[in-house]
């Protein structure tokens, strides 16, 4: 995982393969919110195969010609997987458009259940996810399972290291976080490109030509040679195009770039490059005990608040227990420093790669910039178990929200997993 280094279990890995193919990988959200069947929301339980969920949401929106802002769900669920959750389209009153979205057919998406609900779904609202993954290419299954169970059994125990998952920063093209790094530096002009241009030999060949036509600034060049996987940079090249026709590009021009996109994806790209400096954060913080408190550290209850006044003792009873968590900050202007040697070590990575928090700001797309908050360093494993089958190891687990299947198989495989 991206600017990950440390293990809490000790096992050798198994090693493997996954998501060989998409249906190896299974998801489903545990949601927080069910809609009872009355209101003026339509709520859809969908199931989709190799696809985002922004994806499918601007497909529902486009087909339904609607504003994607009407558009809600509780988690973005991977790509490359086979994934259940549900989407809520708000402030759809009437039958004729409840009919209209039982109609609806969107590609690589079934929809399982069509119901009402009272109230909008928002980003957050769930428990966690159930997993269910496949680890084939393996040299013994029966070893590797009772291997992979006993990883489990003490990672319930000890808790997983709350690392952010290559999805946060994008794969094969890692660059959501390089983004938003130029943003947090303040320079418009960068991120645009490192988005739009840029080109990575993981990429098909006609996509690294788009790319390069970009940085070669010929746009119109560009957005004839992009294919239908460059969705987003179409949309922000669009605007370019748009203004350079009034004369030179400027700041204004590639905040309209930007702005171009989905909210949710604008707002990834500051949060992507918190998730790497995080990542190094939670390495050094698992280093010194996953499940130990350590004096200075900033802990919080399962509700993320701040417990305070409690003793050594008193502090690592709540963190045996799952009752609290250390953190590790996801950096911003107003993010408290943890004290002691946990604080010099947070204060460290910042230093490293010469950021202030007040950088975080990003001045020139303010709404864009982040305060920061303190985030749980690890996440609790439970209903797990591993199991061999005639094609490898079939593991299956639940974790809260937020965190990443892939911070369990990690630990299981002892090598870098996407």
């Amino acid at each position: 995982m991206l600017n990950a280094t440390t293990y809490v279990t000790s096992q050798e890995g198994i090693g493997g393969t996954i998501r060989n193919q998409y249906e190896d990988f299974y998801v489903e959200e545990i949601p927080e919110v069910i809609p009872d069947g009355e209101g003026p929301n339509v709520y859809v339980w969908i199931e989709k195969l190799g696809r985002t969920t922004l994806d499918v949401v601007l497909d529902i929106a486009r087909d339904l010609h609607i504003s994607r802002k009407r558009m809600g769900f509780a988690g973005m669920k991977d790509k490359k997987a086979i994934t259940r959750q549900w989407i809520c389209i708000a402030n759809m009153d009437s039958e004729d458009q409840f009919r209209q979205v039982e109609n609806l057919d969107i590609y690589n998406t079934d929809f399982l259940k069509v119901v009402r609900g009272r109230k909008k779904l928002r980003m957050g609202q769930l428990k966690g996810n159930k997993f269910k993954i496949l680890i084939k290419d393996l040299d013994d299954v029966q070893e590797s399972a009772e291997i992979a169970n006993e990883v489990l059994t003490e990672l319930e125990i000890r808790g997983v290291p709350n690392y952010f998952g290559w999805q946060r920063f994008g794969k094969p093209r890692t660059v959501t976080h390089l983004v938003g790094e130029a943003l947090v530096e303040n320079d418009l002009e960068e991120a645009v490109r490192r988005y739009i241009g840029n080109p990575t030999e993981d990429e098909g060949e006609d996509n690294q030509k788009a790319r390069k036509a970009y940085d070669d600034g010929n746009l119109e060049e560009s957005l004839s040679l992009m294919g239908k996987g460059m969705r987003y940079e179409k949309m922000m090249i669009k605007e370019l195009i748009k203004d350079s026709k009034k004369g030179e590009l400027t700041d204004k021009s590639y905040m309209n770039a930007l702005h171009a996109l989905p909210k949710p994806l604008q707002r990834m790209f500051v949060h992507a490059y918190q998730s790497y400096l995080f990542n190094e954060a939670v390495s050094n913080r698992v280093a010194m005990g996953i499940d130990k408190y350590v004096e200075g550290d900033i802990v919080i209850d399962n509700e993320e608040h701040i417990v305070r006044d409690k003793s050594h003792e008193e502090f690592q009873e709540l963190i045996t227990n799952f009752k609290a968590n250390p953190t590790c900050p996801l950096y911003g202007t107003k993010v408290p420093f943890a004290g002691g040697e946990v604080g010099e070590m947070e204060k460290g990575v910042l230093d490293k790669y010469g950021v202030k928090k007040e950088d975080f700001e990003v001045p020139k797309m303010p709404r864009l910039g982040s305060f920061g908050l303190r985030r749980n360093m690890r996440f609790q494993v439970w209903d797990s178990k591993a199991t061999p089958t005639d094609e490898g190891v079939l593991c299956e687990f639940s974790i809260n929200k937020g965190s990443y299947a892939t911070a369990v198989l990690r630990e299981i495989m002892k090598k870098d997993v996407i």
